[in-house]
């Protein structure tokens, strides 16, 4: 439900409107989420990065895979401890699909790599652990814009104030 969850998300900003220039998929995984955000977005400049070099293989093949090569960087890092992510920042758009303690201790560093009025969408949490997440971003500087439940999982979107 998490990965659905942040496509749903992100489908819904992107019927209201929302096109971000600057796009991060943090924690990517197979690099869905940037795909996605990739394949509707022809401009924009699009990061994956994965802490797992493993991840970021996998990331790499299926973006050769799915035609979006020199569309989508990937990188290996921690959070946002990399020099293309940092050459790049603030994003409009971040993706964090990633674990609950991830997710609160990047916090921080999430505002400081969010551009003032940007959205980051999080997922990877337990519903019972959808207000402590959004606690940590509140205090952050973050403002819950819309939380979504499906099934025992929770995505949250927040707007960088």
């Amino acid at each position: 439900g998490t990965t659905l969850g942040c496509l749903r998300a992100f489908g819904r900003l992107y019927e209201g409107g929302f096109r971000p220039a600057k796009v991060a998929d943090i924690g990517c995984g197979t690099a869905v989420l940037a795909m996605a955000a990739a394949s509707v977005l022809p401009d924009a400049l699009v990061i994956a990065s994965d802490i797992d070099e493993v991840a970021v293989d996998v990331a790499e093949a299926n973006v050769a895979v799915n035609g979006l090569q020199g569309r989508i960087a990937c990188v290996e890092a921690a959070g946002f401890a990399h020099p293309t992510l940092a050459a790049a920042a603030p994003f409009d758009l971040v993706f964090a699909n990633i674990l609950k303690g991830p997710l609160i201790e990047l916090a921080p560093a999430m505002a400081s790599h969010t551009a003032g009025q940007g959205l980051v969408i999080l997922s990877g949490l337990l519903v019972v652990q959808a207000e402590a997440v959004a606690a940590a971003y509140h205090s952050a500087g973050f403002t819950l814009d819309t939380r979504d439940d499906i099934g025992e999982w929770s995505t949250l979107i927040l707007r960088r104030n």
